[in-house]
């Protein structure tokens, strides 16, 4: 089984921000962790947002926020 993580999914979760609601336009590992509790308990949105949303809770849960700070630093979001 590989578990080697995907670089362009790891950049892109970094830079996704939230499309809606009270944390509109901040960066997905800004939200509170209570946020993305609260979320999990009612049921992630379908689709990428509710995946990157519950991948954030587990990056959270175990401290690895800082890695995701270091991605948003080292791969700045690409212009389109």
């Amino acid at each position: 089984m590989d578990v080697t993580p995907d670089k362009e999914k790891l950049i892109e979760l970094a830079h996704y921000r939230m499309p809606f609601g009270r944390f509109k336009d901040r960066y997905l590992v800004d939200l509170p962790e209570a946020y993305l509790i609260w979320f999990k308990q009612k049921g992630f949105p379908d689709g990428k947002l509710g995946k990157l949303m519950a991948s954030i809770l587990e990056i959270k849960v175990n401290g690895l926020e800082p890695l995701i700070h270091k991605i948003q630093k080292d791969f700045p979001r690409r212009l389109r």
